[in-house]
């Protein structure tokens, strides 16, 4: 192997290390967002919306040195995968910070509003969206497609809980009409952690078009096998 070639392969190596990174920042923001509603603690939900440039810096810093690469190394088939499937991976990153935020302010809503206890479908989200964070950067690093299709098969217990949050809250607002902000609170909130699983699983599709050079996007592998 050439210098050159070490070079790279090392420069992807701290790409990868940099994603790990940001990804267990955006998985604390996450966690740090919903016990800042469980715990109705406003402090922990402003640290949560402050921590948020941390996030977007490092998005930043990923695309720069990936797009670096790029222009300086014109890389070919499976490294050049690697690269645009890492860019695309910092910036659904960054989304997650960007929903932590959201879950943290709809936090600080809830907390100035009458009182309602958060279903323990949010808890049971909110842990699977970060499982499914962790284990989608995981298959990343390993470039394990059976770990990212996994991930994305996940997906749909998230979607579930989310459609059972929005059943339980109607009835909540529809017998008192006092929780309609709070109930409305916690809709968000699932929402948020159900886009999380949604950017876990566009990581999960993009193991597996890095190792096996084909798209799982939209059913397309469903489609492909009929």
């Amino acid at each position: 192997m050439s210098e050159i070639h070490r070079h790279f392969h090392d420069e992807l190596s701290q790409v990868k290390v940099r994603l790990l990174t940001m990804s267990g920042e955006a998985e604390a923001a996450v966690q740090t967002a919903v016990e800042a509603l469980l715990e109705r603690d406003h402090a922990k939900a402003q640290r949560v919306i402050a921590g948020d440039r941390v996030i977007d810096s490092m998005e930043v810093e990923i695309e720069e040195q990936c797009l670096n690469l790029l222009a300086l190394q014109q890389p070919m088939a499976r490294d050049l995968r690697l690269l645009v499937s890492a860019i695309k991976i910092a910036n659904d990153l960054e989304r997650v910070g960007d929903h932590a935020v959201n879950i943290a302010q709809s936090a600080e809503r809830i907390v100035q509003s009458r009182p309602i206890t958060p279903e323990p479908e949010i808890v049971e989200m909110a842990q699977l969206a970060r499982e499914m964070l962790s284990d989608a950067l995981e298959a990343f690093v390993r470039s394990d497609a059976a770990a990212g299709r996994a991930v994305c098969a996940k997906d749909d217990k998230v979607d579930a809980l989310n459609h059972s949050m929005f059943r339980i809250l109607l009835t909540h607002m529809m017998e008192d009409p006092h929780s309609i902000g709070a109930a409305m609170g916690l809709f968000l909130i699932s929402r948020n952690l159900e886009r999380i699983a949604d950017l876990a699983t566009n990581i999960g599709e993009d193991v597996v078009f890095l190792v096996e050079g084909k798209s799982i996007k939209h059913r397309a592998e469903q489609i492909d096998n009929e």
